[in-house]
């Protein structure tokens, strides 16, 4: 069994390797290159309940090597995969070092360990990652115990220092991977304040028919996953539907909906079992048809259950026809619901901003022609410009923080807080200009409809 860490390469300190693990996955490649796991180790996977082994080597390009076929794999989870023919494995946590009698995921923790107690600086960025690093190792802990730490996503991304769903997800799903962990439901598929379960991931078994093929991801399934998705889990909240069974009385169930302003209402026979939903109209109809009539009178059937990670640009249709859909959680409980006006509010919050920055550019970029000549404003930018129409934002902080064109505007404003303030709205534009998936703040909104009411009143050239 090794217990040394070698040097890494051109000698770096294990701090350094920290930081660059704290931006990928740890592969079997980083476990080689630190001396933990040597070329030619010999991996096992066991599955006891039907009695069944696989076994496989490490080659020295860090690849994980199949017996007897010789198939080779970067990742340990899909080389578990197709070696036992299951749709979905954790390999870190399936195969074991024969030699050192403990997982693989052992040795992954081994690494992250030694790598943040030999941190050589105990910088800003180092200090952050040990947080990171002792949170995510807490957590672990609980999943193996099965009392998985419950967090909310917003939460969640503070661990990182951020509030949405950014540039940073790929990284907090790396170290969420590197520390043997999933969020259940995916942090990625639901609402900012939905309660998620730090958890150990789920394994699928075999089918009768194994369809390796279909496996996703292809052979580095577990390195990194563009997901730029909008699913129906990100408009609702996955903490309950309100319902009546159907032995209910219409008058409960239309009780309920003048309480709380319903449009329907799920019509359960237990959580994952649904009869159905009333609404206005079934209720009108069955009223019409029988004055006594029940909730089971009024009950209408034909309703839609998805998959809180269902995309929702193919449930687009269904919400169309049918004005909502039930969506369930992880473990198939109707946990929401999604409505047209869901969607409507939803496509508001991504679409206003993008309209108020497009006013802002055209009066920005009409301002400044009005006012000036390409000539004057060419020296400033970073680049040949042929027209107005070619400035950036980059470009109208470069214009108008130069000294002299403000002064030649003649504006009344304090030049340094307008530049401030040109700067938060351009990190705004490039969120929602890389379709980040989260709404952007109300307060970020308002700073965008104070700006463009600014700029209406300097608008028309002197």
């Amino acid at each position: 069994m090794t217990g040394q860490v070698t040097p890494t390469r051109n000698d770096e300190p294990a701090g350094r390797s920290m930081y660059l693990l704290g931006n990928r996955r740890v592969t079997v490649s980083d476990l080689l290159e630190a001396g933990l796991l040597r070329a030619g180790a010999r991996l096992r996977f066991k599955r006891n309940r039907i009695g069944v082994t696989y076994d496989a080597t490490v080659t020295g390009e860090g690849r994980i090597r199949l017996e007897p076929d010789g198939e080779e794999f970067r990742s340990p989870s899909r080389a578990a995969m197709v070696a036992a023919g299951m749709r979905a494995v954790d390999g870190w946590r399936a195969w074991v070092v024969v030699e050192q009698d403990r997982l693989l995921d052992a040795v992954r923790q081994e690494l992250l360990d030694r790598a943040i107690s030999s941190a050589a600086h105990q910088q800003n960025e180092d200090r952050a990652r040990q947080r990171i690093h002792e949170r995510l190792r807490q957590a672990r802990s609980r999943a193996d115990l099965r009392d998985p730490e419950r967090i909310s996503v917003r939460d969640l991304l503070a661990l990182w220092g951020v509030t949405d769903r950014g540039d940073q997800v790929s990284r907090i799903e790396a170290d969420l991977a590197n520390h043997g962990l999933v969020t259940s439901p995916s942090f990625r598929a639901v609402t900012l304040d939905t309660v998620v379960s730090l958890t150990t991931p789920r394994e699928e078994p075999a089918t009768a028919e194994p369809e390796i093929d279909d496996l996703p991801g292809g052979e580095d399934e577990g390195d990194e996953d563009l997901n730029v998705r909008l699913t129906v889990g990100n408009l609702t909240p996955l903490d309950g539907v309100d319902s009546v069974g159907a032995n209910s009385t219409v008058h409960e169930a239309v009780t309920r909906m003048l309480l709380n302003d319903y449009s329907q209402l799920a019509v359960l026979n237990g959580p994952r079992n649904v009869r159905g939903a009333v609404t206005w109209r079934s209720i009108a109809q069955a009223l019409h048809q029988k004055p006594d009539a029940t909730v089971t009178d009024a009950v209408d059937t034909r309703v839609e259950v998805v998959a809180y990670d269902r995309d929702l640009f193919d449930v687009l249709p269904t919400l169309q026809q049918r004005e909502f859909v039930f969506v369930t959680d992880v473990s198939k409980a109707v946990m929401g619901i999604v409505t047209t006006a869901d969607v409507v509010r939803r496509y508001g919050e991504m679409a206003t901003p993008f309209f108020q920055l497009g006013e802002l550019d055209q009066t920005l970029r009409w301002i400044l022609k009005g006012a000036l000549d390409l000539a004057t404003v060419q020296p400033l930018c970073n680049r040949k410009i042929k027209n107005f129409d070619d400035l950036s934002f980059g470009d109208y902080q470069r214009i108008l923080g130069n000294k002299d064109i403000w002064q030649e505007l003649g504006w009344p404003l304090d030049r340094q807080a307008f530049i401030a303030r040109l700067e938060e709205i351009r990190l705004i534009r490039n969120k929602v200009m890389h379709f980040h998936p989260d709404p952007v703040p109300e307060d970020a909104i308002e700073r965008l409809r104070n700006f463009n009411s600014l700029l209406h009143q300097y608008r028309d050239p002197a």
